[in-house]
């Protein structure tokens, strides 16, 4: 069977712009949740979120270009860019028809849709943006990456709620594997932090309300926990066959080795509690990537810091990993970062590939006073030293959809 590596990764988060430091403020267990700035929050019952500060569109692309993107896409254009670099790509004439872009998103163009509604309400009609359709379309992270980089070969969106991220890098490694391409730009995007998002989440009860100290409002597996904070970016890497990298002389990180997911059946929000579905894809996942429980080392959990999300996942690794689950080390990225929805499965993909790389998992931080319904090892506040030769994403989204992708040492 074609294998598939990783030879780039790039991102854009909360706790900066680039791989790296996203990687630095992870490990280091910073947060990067603060105070709402990109809008007036006043009024709203929630008033932090995990957003992408000093992001300027027009160090990454044309500007005339940025003007037609919604801020989704251009958080995925500039991760692109940066993993394309990374990876030491060339698109040219010769290989274009051989690269696809798989960028997935849980919402899209959420900000473009408010603005021209509120247009329309406002000032009529006439006055809506004719951009307003190819800038809100989902597909169009996958598209304006196609467009800015001269990609020929296929574009694909999922849109997949919370297990988007997840859900591409499967996707992509099955796209390869069939051989329709040689090379996948590949990650999740999004950026949804607008006051009817805001207020739409809070009133649903899905949001903390812990605003008075921001850093540690994101409390995943913590009796305190009460809702996650909502959180933007992007995380996108390069996979690629292990031929065509070899053929080109590519540094390889890791072994992109697919994936699975599977539904829950039960609820358009809530999880189903007894983790069955979700342990369905681990389980999954693992045999497709021909791996024992015991051979994996890492897993970067959902872990959306919820109260019944929480405890169904930890059911669904227990009953995944059986006796293993005790000596897997977890760790919740969204405690730093908040919750990117659609992104959220990338950028713990991009966590897996860089423990794999580094030797180190990071922490889940604000976790003060553990729930002792979940009582496996979830890496408190302090990163940890540790080889690993296998590590898994998981992603969950509204819906009941699952999705858990697998990363190996080559």
């Amino acid at each position: 069977m074609t294998r598939v590596v990783v030879t780039g990764v790039g991102a854009v988060t909360p706790l900066g712009i680039g791989a790296a430091a996203f990687w630095d403020g992870l490990v280091a267990g910073r947060s990067g949740i603060r105070r709402i700035s990109s809008f007036d929050s006043t009024g709203l019952p929630v008033q932090i979120a995990g957003e992408v500060c000093g992001f300027d569109p027009k160090v990454f692309m044309d500007p005339k270009a940025a003007r037609r993107m919604d801020r989704f896409a251009q958080f995925a254009v500039a991760a692109a860019r940066e993993a394309i670099d990374h990876a030491g790509l060339e698109i040219t004439d010769d290989n274009r028809e051989r690269v696809a872009a798989v960028i997935n998103t849980g919402g899209g163009g959420i900000p473009t849709i408010e603005t021209e509604v509120t247009t329309m309400h406002d000032k009529g009609p006439n006055r809506v943006s004719p951009f307003l359709i190819p800038l809100y379309a989902p597909n169009m992270a996958s598209s304006q990456v196609s467009i800015t980089f001269g990609i020929r070969g296929p574009s694909v969106t999922a849109v997949a709620a919370c297990a988007a991220g997840v859900q591409a890098f499967v996707d992509a490694v099955h796209l390869l594997e069939r051989g329709e391409a040689d090379v996948a730009i590949t990650g999740g995007t999004e950026a949804g932090i607008t006051p009817v998002a805001v207020a739409g989440l809070t009133n649903m009860g899905a949001l903390s309300r812990h605003d008075g100290a921001p850093a540690a409002a994101s409390r995943p597996f913590d009796a305190g926990r009460d809702g996650f904070v909502f959180g933007e970016g992007s995380a996108v890497m390069v996979l690629e066959t292990e031929e065509h990298a070899a053929r080109r002389g590519a540094a390889v990180i890791c072994q992109a080795s697919g994936g699975a997911y599977t539904s829950d059946a039960f609820h358009i929000t809530a999880p189903d509690p007894s983790g069955s579905g979700a342990a369905l894809a681990m389980k999954r996942a693992l045999a497709r990537a021909g791996l024992a429980p015991n051979d994996v080392q890492y897993a970067a959990a959902h872990a959306t810091a919820t109260p019944l999300g929480d405890i169904a996942e930890t059911e669904a690794i227990k009953q995944a990993f059986g006796d293993h689950a005790a000596k897997l080390a977890i760790s919740a990225n969204k405690s730093m970062l908040g919750h990117l929805l659609g992104a959220a499965g990338a950028v713990s993909s991009l966590a897996c590939v860089l423990a794999i790389r580094d030797g180190v998992v990071p922490p889940t931080i604000n976790l003060d006073d553990p729930d002792p319904a979940c009582d496996l090892d979830y890496v408190p506040k302090v990163a940890r030293e540790l080889r690993v030769n296998a590590a898994i994403a998981n992603g969950f989204g509204f819906g009941g959809q699952n999705a858990c992708a697998v990363f190996r040492r080559v």
